[in-house]
């Protein structure tokens, strides 16, 4: 990853310190120009001393000052062209004009302000450079060039003294501006996706969480139906076993059934968990693709509503009373609600085996419209039957109201007024739905056109 602006900021400090300068470097620039610029400055004053009537001293001691000045063209450039362009009749200061010119138009500086100092310094230049040439073409009689030598020359003179400087800084000026802007956008963009990535983990861990809890809820709805079963006829072999030797044969037999199918489905779960990359064997470490693909994977392979009438008939062979009833004409829904319906239907009766051991059971399945409707609804618990002690985790109600709520559907459970437990689930249809809101968002969309249009028309 790249260093931030704010990274190189605090980095910076450490070189700051040398009143306006960022770095040493910058000091020792400008030092040197300013100790060039007063040196030229100081030998042209000697000139410029004798063409005044002044003093040499004088007049060295004033071009010393005046190129001085170059030292603060980074803070003060104005005051620096300024000087420059004061200094101009004197024939003196023509780096100091140059650096000065460049660093004013590199510089924050309000353009207007660049323009007309330039054209002062230009004018400045003209004029000097006008009345120098014309005194020496007038001294030298022998030197007779057009009227236009002087002026031509004195223009060509003062363009190429400004124009280079200025047009040069402003380059610069625009170049440091852009760079400035793609260093903001990168540690904007950087920003972006330091944020982006954060999401990106937090949702691919939502995920995580949401496949695990999945993984439990499948691992609970299959071991504790199928184990619980297998208690209840071990039970019933043991009692059964010194009276009825056929029986305790019979009831060995699903118990040894019950078993391989809860052997089988774990098998399949377990499968499903291993598909993908071979490297991944801990949950926390599969990734989001992997994680959709398992869930996706376990919707498609897991159990059916026409596999409720055997589910049933398992209870009945493990001493339930059962009664199934199917209203309306079944048809095939999405994998996901009819797993869903199967779980909550498994659940419920897996909970009456451990709660309400003899209760006559009522299993009720309703395929509407647009949804399937069941029920699942237990009288008292009969005395006379003997408790399995099958332990009770509390997460099957749980476990079914987030199935049913994750689809969009309603779930309802609670004691009845007989002293029984009813548990009630209504799933909508997925592939109806979506094909509801598709045909909803393309009417949606043929409204907006038809507005459009309408109002093009108009």
């Amino acid at each position: 990853m790249t260093a931030t602006g704010a990274d190189r900021e605090a980095a910076g400090l450490t070189t700051r310190g040398y009143w306006w300068w960022e770095r040493r470097r910058s000091v020792a620039l400008d030092g040197g120009l300013a100790l060039v610029s007063a040196l030229e400055c100081g030998l042209e004053g000697v000139a410029f001393a004798g063409d005044a009537g002044l003093p040499v001293a004088l007049g060295v001691v004033f071009g010393l000052l005046a190129g001085s000045v170059l030292l603060v063209r980074r803070r003060w450039p104005i005051a620096v062209v300024l000087v420059a362009i004061a200094t101009t009749p004197a024939e003196m200061g023509f780096l100091m004009g140059l650096v000065g010119l460049y660093t004013l138009a590199a510089s924050e500086v309000p353009r207007r302000i660049t323009a007309v100092l330039m054209s002062m310094s230009l004018v400045g230049t003209f004029i000097v450079t006008y009345v120098r040439l014309r005194q020496g073409v007038d001294e030298n009689a022998d030197f007779g060039p057009g009227d236009w030598y002087v002026p031509m020359l004195s223009l060509f003179m003062a363009v190429g003294l400004t124009a280079p400087p200025v047009l040069f800084g402003l380059y610069i000026g625009a170049r440091r501006r852009l760079m400035e802007s793609l260093r903001e956008r990168a540690d904007s963009l950087e920003r972006e996706l330091s944020l982006l990535a954060d999401r990106a983990e937090e949702r691919a861990e939502w995920a995580r969480t949401e496949e695990r809890t999945r993984i439990a809820r499948e691992m609970h709805d299959v071991v504790a139906h199928r184990v619980s079963l297998m208690v209840v006829h071990a039970a019933a072999l043991q009692a059964v076993a010194p009276k009825d030797p056929a029986k305790a044969v019979r009831n060995a037999a699903l118990v040894g059934d019950m078993g391989r199918q809860a052997l089988t489905e774990l098998r399949e779960m377990l499968g499903v968990l291993r598909t993908g990359d071979p490297m991944m064997t801990r949950v926390d470490k599969v990734p989001l693709a992997a994680v959709g693909r398992a869930a996706q994977a376990a919707a498609e392979d897991g159990p059916r509503l026409d596999e409720v009438e055997a589910l049933v008939g398992q209870s009945r062979a493990a001493g339930m009373t059962v009664e199934l009833s199917v209203e309306g004409d079944a048809r095939a829904y999405a994998p996901e609600v009819e797993q869903t319906a199967y779980r909550v239907v498994q659940e419920a009766l897996t909970n009456v085996h451990k709660h309400a051991a003899g209760a006559r059971t009522w299993v009720r399945l309703a395929h509407r419209g647009a949804e399937v409707a069941m029920q699942v609804e237990n009288g008292p618990s009969d005395a006379a039957t003997a408790d399995a002690g099958l332990p009770s985790g509390g997460n099957g109600l749980v476990g079914m109201r987030e199935r049913v709520l994750g689809l969009g559907g309603v779930f309802v459970s609670g004691p009845t007024d007989k002293g029984g437990f009813r548990v009630s689930a209504v799933l909508p249809d997925q592939e109806d739905r979506e094909d509801h809101e598709g045909r909803e968002g393309q009417e949606a969309r043929g409204n907006r056109e038809g507005q459009e249009k309408d109002g093009a028309s108009a």
